[in-house]
């Protein structure tokens, strides 16, 4: 039986058990017997931060639910018997969700400092993907592959981005799927032949086409003959919804409750906007700015404002935007809120969320193949966030190029 009394530890009325403590009191001695180093009876220094930001957790309920799990207490209690806390001691324990949940909440409440976790998590990856190579030759190849074509690359960059993140998973795994088929026929990477390539595209699905990547490196670094070629990928033959079909996508979204308001306004981003579903889920809230008189989003270098109704959902979801009851996101500027600790959501669940409405890709080449038909093509790049070459491609393929917008304008 519960009852609304004070609790006999800290005094506060809430809802408590039979044992007359409340929530929060019970979460706050959970956490520190978890955390308590077993040699010395108390929390390091260093872990401060952490048992603390869990016990300010606005349902502390909910907290006790999550921790109580046998998985999370037995990672919590190995924690507390790690004699530093760094990311590669963190990377010595086994791998699992919860472990990289507590290392997002580590990581965003200052008890180890910020790393790149997508760089971290390909490093990792690419070493485990190399034991599916059935040739040691071969595995050599794709190591020097993986390490100054794909690695090299990212250690060049600030942060590694999800898509460069997805390509590169994706390049490397078409590469050994490509050398592992060769080696079951026999043929070794020097020995390849153009019947080769055929047949490895003719007999498996489009995704094949991708071996070229790896291909072009493959001759330029002379591990394989020159001159040969796979059948390139056709422009255009991407799926695109109709302009028919994507009013039909606006009204349901901006005028019906069928969606969530975070999920409505991601969606308005993609088939008003024709926003990539990569750069809708990092939006950050310093490109956003809700009055009450307007809201504004900047997607390229010009802030577009958002008429009635579209920036409804804008408004609800800048009023809540989640997480907001765990430890997860102390200070977070991301629109879209992840349910790793500091992170926004991830694309591809974003992209799912949405798929009962449209299909992300196809709205998005929709709404440019429309909008290429309506304004001058600078202005769409400028506006949209889009390089003009990308802008131009979608403008032939609607038969709307630039050069006809100026000779119209002239006559």
């Amino acid at each position: 039986m519960k009852l609304n009394i004070d609790c006999k530890s800290c005094g506060a009325e809430d809802e408590l058990q039979s044992g007359a403590r409340c929530w929060s009191c019970v979460l706050g001695d959970t956490v520190d017997s978890l955390l308590a180093n077993p040699s010395s009876g108390s929390i390091p220094p260093e872990l401060v931060p952490l048992p603390a930001a869990l016990k300010s957790m606005k349902r502390a309920n909910s907290g006790l639910t999550w921790i109580r799990q046998k998985h999370v207490t037995e990672f919590l209690q190995r924690l507390a018997h790690t004699p530093a806390v760094t990311h590669e001691t963190l990377d010595q324990l086994p791998n699992s969700r919860t472990r990289e949940y507590v290392r997002g909440l580590l990581v965003e409440h200052g008890v180890i400092p910020r790393r790149d976790e997508l760089r971290a998590r390909y490093n990792h990856w690419a070493e485990e993907s190399l034991e599916r190579m059935n040739d040691p030759g071969n595995r050599e190849t794709v190591r020097r592959y993986i390490r100054w074509h794909h690695q090299r690359r990212m250690n060049q960059m600030d942060e590694v981005g999800q898509g460069t993140f997805q390509r590169s998973k994706q390049t490397v795994t078409v590469a050994i799927d490509f050398l592992n088929w060769l080696t079951d026929r026999g043929a070794g990477l020097a020995e390849l032949e153009q019947a080769h390539l055929d047949a490895w595209q003719a007999e498996g699905p489009t995704t094949r086409e991708i071996a070229d990547r790896f291909l072009k490196w493959a001759i330029k670094t002379k591990a394989a003959p020159s001159g040969l070629k796979m059948a390139p990928h056709r422009r255009g033959t991407s799926a695109r919804l109709s302009a028919a079909a994507q009013e039909a996508a606006v009204q349901q979204v901006v005028h019906t409750d069928q969606l969530p308001a975070r999920d409505r306004a991601a969606a308005i981003l993609v088939v008003v906007f024709g926003q990539q579903i990569e750069d809708v889920a990092a939006l950050s809230w310093n490109d956003v700015t809700v009055t009450d008189e307007l809201v504004t989003i900047r997607l390229g270098s010009i802030e577009i404002a958002l008429p009635d109704p579209l920036d409804g959902p804008w408004r609800r979801l800048a009023s809540d935007p989640g997480h907001g009851l765990t430890a997860a996101h102390p200070n977070s500027s991301w629109v879209f809120r992840g349910v790793s600790p500091g992170r926004h959501i991830n694309p591809s669940h974003l992209r799912e969320r949405l798929r009962t409405v449209f299909s992300t890709r196809a709205a998005r080449l929709g709404t440019l193949h429309e909008l290429t038909k309506l304004a001058p093509l600078p202005l769409i790049a400028e506006t949209l966030g889009y390089s003009p070459a990308t802008i131009e491609r979608h403008a032939t393929d609607s038969a709307a190029a630039y050069a006809q917008y100026i000779a119209a304008v002239r006559t």
